[in-house]
């Protein structure tokens, strides 16, 4: 068959199928479909003349030819995408961190796949696992850790296999999945945050401290108490409330509090582990007729961007949520395969009006 008549074949071929293939565009400019793939993706160790690519593309070009993203990663090994899972992407945080993951992946030109796992570990365990199957190039998982072996160690091996398929994996959180993290140094951020409120003035404090199991809750709860201690100032009996790590968590605790009180405030202060419980406790006084600051303070854990909107000004431990996201995708991406990294950020304390003592009456 000469050159000349090999057009008209491959015009035949897409007109039939619709779509024009690989072999379409091989067929059009006259060459191996193993000329046409290194031509057009850059594959292969042997190089393609200026002469044999200049023809593949104009005849891709002639044919409208998309590349098949799912064949194109069985030759590279994997796909264009990032995988970030999260535990509840409506929450202010994690919408923050997921804002920094998506703009750092997308100057590498990935697309960001978004898992919201609703705080259910099996459910984190089935994403990654999905990820994995197709082929993601890196996986972020944001979220704290339960303190439970029976859910850790699944997915260590879940991500150990992820890596040795060439994937590349990080997390934010705590260092307990064996790969590289950004971690919170939530203990020492909360016990400045309780010192700082001591020495502003309050001397009773409840402490709103999330389940028990859930290590970021329990560290900036134990962290909070140790900042209290150097003042003599620890919560007292009944005054530190195991709850769910939500605004709901927040709001229930908080109505227990006011309800064991009876008419007076229960504490000069009291201290949610993050921003959205706090956001229910403010809620719960509010109801409950108590003013803040005036009569209670209220402070909480991550800054996030909703609290602009919060009348008082929340007192809180601002963490640098999408800077969090972007250095996240970094050190997945850039670090060397199997070289764990471990990034250490300390939170900044904002002393708003939720707590300031001159305004109580």
């Amino acid at each position: 068959m000469s050159y000349r008549s090999q057009p008209d074949r491959a015009r035949q071929t897409q007109a039939a199928d619709g779509t024009a293939t690989l072999g379409d565009v091989a067929t059009r400019a006259g060459v191996s479909l193993a000329t046409a793939s290194r031509a057009l993706n850059g594959s292969g160790t042997r190089q393609v003349g200026d002469d044999l690519r200049t023809r593949v593309l104009a005849a891709a070009a002639e044919l409208d030819y998309s590349p098949n993203a799912q064949a194109q990663a069985m030759a590279r090994g994997n796909t264009a995408t990032l995988g970030l899972v999260v535990h509840d992407i409506a929450d202010p945080y994690f919408s923050s961190i997921a804002a920094g993951v998506i703009a750092a992946a997308g100057t590498r030109g990935l697309l960001v796949t978004v898992a919201s796992t609703q705080r259910d570990p099996a459910a984190e365990l089935h994403h990654v696992e999905l990820l994995r199957q197709q082929r993601a190039q890196a996986v972020v998982l944001a979220g704290s850790r339960l303190d439970d072996p029976s859910l850790l160690d699944p997915m260590r091996a879940e991500l150990r296999t992820f890596t040795r398929g060439g994937g590349r994996v990080a997390c934010i959180g705590q260092d307990e999945l064996g790969v590289s993290a950004v971690v919170v140094e939530n203990r020492l951020s909360a016990a400045n945050l309780a010192d700082a409120l001591c020495r502003a003035g309050h001397r009773s404090f409840a402490v709103l401290a999330g389940p028990p199991q859930h290590l970021t809750a329990r560290d900036r709860a134990e962290g909070f108490c140790v900042g209290l201690a150097e003042h003599d100032a620890e919560p007292g009996s009944g005054q530190r409330i195991f709850c769910d790590f939500t605004r709901e968590g927040g709001y229930t605790a908080t109505r227990t509090l006011i309800e064991n009180a009876g008419a007076r405030p229960p504490v000069d202060c009291l201290f949610a582990v993050n921003d959205v419980m706090a956001l229910g406790a403010l809620a719960a006084l509010r109801e409950a007729g108590l003013r803040v600051p005036e009569d209670i303070g209220v402070a909480g854990f991550d800054d996030i961007s909703s609290l602009r909107d919060v009348v008082p000004g929340l007192t809180t431990v601002r963490l640098p949520l999408a800077d969090m996201g972007e250095q996240v995708v970094e050190i997945a991406l850039d670090g060397e395969p199997g070289i764990k990294q471990r990034l250490c950020l300390r939170g900044e304390l904002m002393l708003r009006e939720s707590t300031r003592r001159d305004a109580a009456g």
